[in-house]
C-alpha cells in the first residue's frame, strides 16, 4: 500500500514541477521585449514614431485649429491695439514707434502660428538629442538570466506535494502579475507619445497669444510643457538604466521563487517609477 502511495505522490509531483516549470520557462519574455524596446521608442521623434498619425494630425491641425488660432491671434492683436491707444490718451501723446513695435510684434505672432509645427518639432529634436546622447551611456542589459532554472526541477522533485502545490499557485500568480506588468510599461511608452500627439495638434492655439503680454502666458506654459513631454523620455531612459543594473545584481538560484519575487518586486518598481517621469518632469519645467 505504501509503494502504490508513493508512486501517486510521485506522480503528483511530477505533475506540479512540470507545471511549474512550464509556468517558469520564458516567464520573463513580454517584460523583456517591452523594457528592451523603451530605448527605442523614447529615441524616436514624433513624425517617425508613426508617420501616417503625425501627417494626419499635422493636416487635421492646419485645417481645423490653425483658422481658430488665426481668429484667436486677431483678437489679441485687436486687443492690444486698442490698449495702446487709450493708454495714451487716444494719442494725443502718442509716439510712431509704439505702432511699430505693435507691427512688429504681430508680424512674429503670424510667423509663429504659420511655423507651428517647425517650432514644435524643434522642441522634440533637442529632445530626442539629448536622449540620443544619453542611451549609449545609460542603457544596460534588462534581460533577466533564467539560467538558473535549469537546476530547479530536480529539485522541485524533492519537495513534499503541499510545498509544490504552493509552488505551482505562486508561479501561476507571478506569471500573471508579469504579463500585466508587460501591458502596463507598453501603455506608458506608448501613452506618452499620443499625448505628445494631442498636444502637437492644437499647437496653433497656445503660438497665438505670443503677441500679447498678458495671454503669453498660456503659449508659454504650453512650450514648457512640451519640454516636459520631450524629456519625460529622458526621465523614462534614467529609469530603463537603473533597473538595468537592479535587475543584474538578481540571480536566479535554487530558491527560484524568492529570487523571482525580487524581479517582480524591482519590475513593479520600474513601473512605478515610469509612471512618475511625467509629473517629475513637469514639475522640474514648471509646466501645468
Amino acid at each position: 500500500m505504501e509503494t502504490v502511495l508513493n508512486a501517486i505522490a510521485d506522480w503528483i509531483k511530477g505533475i506540479l514541477a512540470g507545471a511549474i516549470m512550464s509556468n517558469l520557462s520564458g516567464l520573463f519574455d513580454s517584460v523583456n521585449e517591452q523594457v528592451g524596446e523603451i530605448a527605442t521608442q523614447v529615441g524616436t521623434s514624433p513624425a517617425d514614431f508613426e508617420p501616417r498619425i503625425f501627417e494626419m494630425i499635422r493636416g487635421v491641425s492646419n485645417s481645423a485649429i490653425l483658422p481658430i488660432a488665426g481668429v484667436f491671434l486677431t483678437l489679441v492683436a485687436c486687443y492690444e491695439l486698442v490698449q495702446m491707444v487709450t493708454e495714451h490718451n487716444n494719442l494725443a501723446s502718442f509716439e510712431p514707434a509704439l505702432i511699430t513695435k505693435w507691427i512688429i510684434k504681430t508680424g512674429c505672432a503670424v510667423y509663429l502660428i504659420s511655423n507651428t509645427f517647425d517650432i514644435v518639432m524643434g522642441v522634440f529634436d533637442l529632445a530626442q538629442g539629448v536622449i540620443a546622447e544619453s542611451s549609449g551611456i545609460v542603457a544596460g542589459n534588462t534581460a533577466v538570466n533564467e539560467a538558473g532554472l535549469a537546476n530547479l526541477e530536480a529539485s522541485l522533485m524533492e519537495m513534499d506535494v503541499g510545498p509544490l502545490f504552493g509552488l505551482f499557485l505562486q508561479s501561476f500568480f507571478i506569471g500573471i502579475t508579469l504579463r500585466i506588468l508587460s501591458i502596463v510599461i507598453f501603455v506608458i511608452v506608448y501613452g506618452r507619445m499620443i499625448e505628445i500627439y494631442m498636444a502637437v495638434s492644437l499647437a496653433p492655439i497656445p503660438f497665438s497669444t505670443f503677441g500679447s503680454h498678458e495671454q503669453s502666458q498660456m503659449g508659454q506654459n504650453y512650450l514648457r510643457s512640451l519640454f516636459a513631454l520631450g524629456f519625460q523620455g529622458f526621465l523614462i531612459l534614467i529609469c530603463v538604466g537603473i533597473y538595468a543594473v537592479l535587475i543584474q545584481s538578481v540571480a536566479v538560484s535554487d530558491d527560484a521563487i524568492a529570487s523571482i519575487w525580487g524581479i517582480v518586486g524591482y519590475t513593479v518598481l520600474l513601473c512605478f517609477t515610469l509612471f512618475k517621469t511625467s509629473s517629475i518632469a513637469k514639475s522640474v519645467l514648471n509646466a501645468h
